[in-house]
C-alpha cells in the first residue's frame, strides 16, 4: 500500500534537516523540541489563503475523505469557519435576491453572534426545548420559514450540540433544497461522525456548508478545523471560500495546527476509522453499566458520555468537582449536565477508571429544580449594534430593561442565554442568576435601553 500523502510535515521535516539559518519569524528561531516544527510563510510554504502548493494539496486530500466538493483549513477553530459561512450565505442570497436573515437554532455557538454582527446580518429563530438543545424536525423548520415574508439566506443548526443531541440533517436538508434555501451546520463537535461505520456526517447527509472543530474528537492541535463545502452548494461557495476566510483570519496561522491537519489526513485514512469502530462497544457498554449504578445517561452521539445527575442528588458541577478529585477532568459542568468527551485514545482503562470513579460516589436524594426555559425577549437593537457601539458592565441586579451586548457567557458551552440586542427581562435575570451570572455587558446606545437615568448614556 502506498504511503499516505502528508506534504506539509513532509516540506516542514525537510526544512529542519536542512538546518537553515532562521532569519525570519517566530522568534524563537527553532530552538526546542517542539519550536523546531513551528515556521512561517517561507519559501515553499503558501500562505494559508489563497492556498497553494504543499497547503492546497493537502486540503484536497481532507476533501477527499470527508467526501467534499472544497476543504479548507482553519488554524483559528471552527469560529472562523462560522464567520466565513455566514459571508457566503449572505453573498449568495444577494446573487438570489433573498433577505439578509438566517434563521437559526437558537443555542448556535456565541460566534455565530459576533459573525451576524461582523456581516451585518439578522437572526430569526428555531427555539429549543432547553437552553443547550436545539434539535428542530423538518416540519418545525417548514413552518418557521413559511412564517418568513421572504426566504432566508441561510438555515442554520448546531448539530451535535453541546450535549451531543443531533437534528434531522437528512430531512432539512431534503427540505431546504426545495425551497432554493441553503443549510449551514455547525458540526465542530462531530467530525468524526464521517468515520462512523454508518456516515453520519452532516455533509454526506445534504448540508450545503459544515464547519467542524477536527480537534475537538479528532487526533489534531487545539484549533484545527475545516470548512467543508458540498459538491452541489452553490458555485459561489467554493468560489469565494478562501475570502471569505481570509477576511476574519489573521496572517499568522499557526503551522504547527497546519501540520496536525495535514498528518492527520494519514491517521483518517489509514488507523482512525478502524480505532473508531473497535471502541464504538466498548463506550457503549460503558454507558449501559453506568447506567446501571443509577446514572441518568443521555441517548446522545457516540463520543459523548452526558449525565444528568440532579437524579442521583448532586449537581453536574458538584459531580464534576468530585471526579476532579480522582484526576478525571470532565469537558463541560453546569448545574443541570455534566458532558464527558470521549475518543478512541481512551480506551478500554479510561472507561474502567471513569465507571471506578463513578461507582464509589455516594447516592442522594434526587434534586428536583428544573432548569429556567431560554428566555424570549424583545429585540431593541441588531447584533451589529449591540456588540461594536459602547458598554457598560453592571450587577446583574441592575440590568432589568437593559440591551445585552455581549452574550455574557464562557466558553464551554457559549451558548448566550440572551441574544446581543435583546431587552433584559425578569426571565433573562433568572436564568443569568441560575447559570451563576452576576454581571452582564450592555448597551450604551442612548434610547435603546427600556429604563435609562436621565443622561441617556448611564
Amino acid at each position: 500500500m502506498a504511503p499516505v500523502s502528508t506534504p506539509v510535515c513532509d516540506f516542514v521535516e525537510k526544512y529542519v534537516r536542512q538546518n537553515p539559518l532562521r532569519l525570519h519569524m517566530p522568534g524563537h528561531k527553532g530552538l526546542g523540541e517542539t519550536e523546531r516544527l513551528d515556521i512561517t510563510e517561507v519559501t515553499g510554504a503558501p500562505a494559508i489563503y489563497p492556498a497553494g502548493g504543499i497547503l492546497l494539496e493537502s486540503e484536497r486530500r481532507a476533501a477527499a475523505l470527508f467526501g467534499a466538493g472544497r476543504t479548507v483549513y482553519s488554524a483559528e477553530g471552527s469560529s472562523l469557519c462560522v464567520r466565513a459561512m455566514l459571508l457566503l450565505a449572505k453573498l449568495q442570497a444577494m446573487e438570489a435576491g433573498r433577505a439578509p436573515v438566517i434563521l437559526a437554532g437558537r443555542n448556535a455557538h456565541r460566534s455565530f453572534l459576533s459573525a451576524l454582527a461582523l456581516t451585518d446580518l439578522s437572526a430569526e429563530w428555531l427555539w429549543g426545548d432547553s437552553l443547550l438543545t436545539c434539535t428542530p424536525s423538518p416540519d418545525r423548520v417548514a413552518k418557521a420559514l413559511d412564517a418568513m415574508e421572504t426566504p432566508p439566506a441561510a438555515v442554520y443548526l448546531t448539530s451535535p450540540d453541546y450535549l451531543g443531541f443531533r437534528a434531522d440533517i437528512t430531512g432539512i436538508a431534503r427540505l431546504c433544497h426545495d425551497r432554493g434555501v441553503p443549510l449551514l451546520v455547525d458540526n465542530a463537535h462531530g467530525a468524526y461522525l464521517r468515520f462512523l461505520p454508518r456516515d453520519q456526517h452532516p455533509l454526506s447527509l445534504g448540508a450545503d456548508l459544515v464547519c467542524d472543530s477536527a480537534h475537538k474528537t479528532l487526533p489534531v492541535l487545539t484549533g484545527g478545523a475545516y470548512l467543508h463545502i458540498h459538491r452541489d452548494a452553490p458555485a459561489v461557495f467554493a468560489r469565494e471560500a478562501e475570502r471569505a476566510m481570509s477576511l476574519f483570519a489573521s496572517t499568522s496561522p499557526s503551522w504547527l495546527i497546519l501540520q496536525s491537519l495535514d498528518r492527520a489526513n494519514a491517521l483518517l485514512e489509514e488507523d482512525f476509522p478502524s480505532a473508531l469502530a473497535d471502541f464504538l462497544p466498548l463506550a457503549e457498554a460503558s454507558r449501559d453499566r453506568i447506567r446501571a449504578m443509577g446514572y441518568d445517561v443521555l441517548n446522545t452521539e457516540e463520543l459523548k458520555v452526558t449525565l444528568a445527575p440532579k437524579s442521583r442528588g448532586c449537581t453536574g458541577e458538584e459531580l464534576h468537582r468530585a471526579l476532579r478529585e480522582t484526576g478525571i477532568e470532565g469537558e463541560f459542568a453546569d448545574p443541570d449536565f455534566l458532558v464527558l468527551m470521549l475518543s478512541p485514545a481512551t480506551g478500554a482503562a479510561g472507561l474502567a477508571r471513569l465507571e471506578e470513579a463513578l461507582a464509589r460516589l455516594p447516592r442522594r436524594a434526587p434534586l428536583r429544580e428544573a432548569p429556567p426555559s431560554p428566555p424570549r425577549a424583545r429585540r431593541m437593537a441588531s447584533p451589529r449594534e449591540a456588540m461594536l457601539n459602547p458598554t457598560e458592565v453592571r450587577p446583574l441586579e441592575q440590568c432589568l430593561g437593559r440591551v445585552l451586548a455581549d452574550p455574557c457567557v464562557s466558553c464551554p458551552p457559549a451558548v448566550p442565554i440572551l441574544m446581543c440586542g435583546e431587552v433584559i427581562g425578569e426571565d433573562a435575570i433568572r436564568c443569568f442568576a441560575y447559570y451563576g451570572r452576576t454581571e452582564l455587558t450592555c448597551s450604551r446606545l442612548p434610547g435603546r435601553n427600556e429604563r435609562e437615568e436621565e443622561t441617556g448614556w448611564r
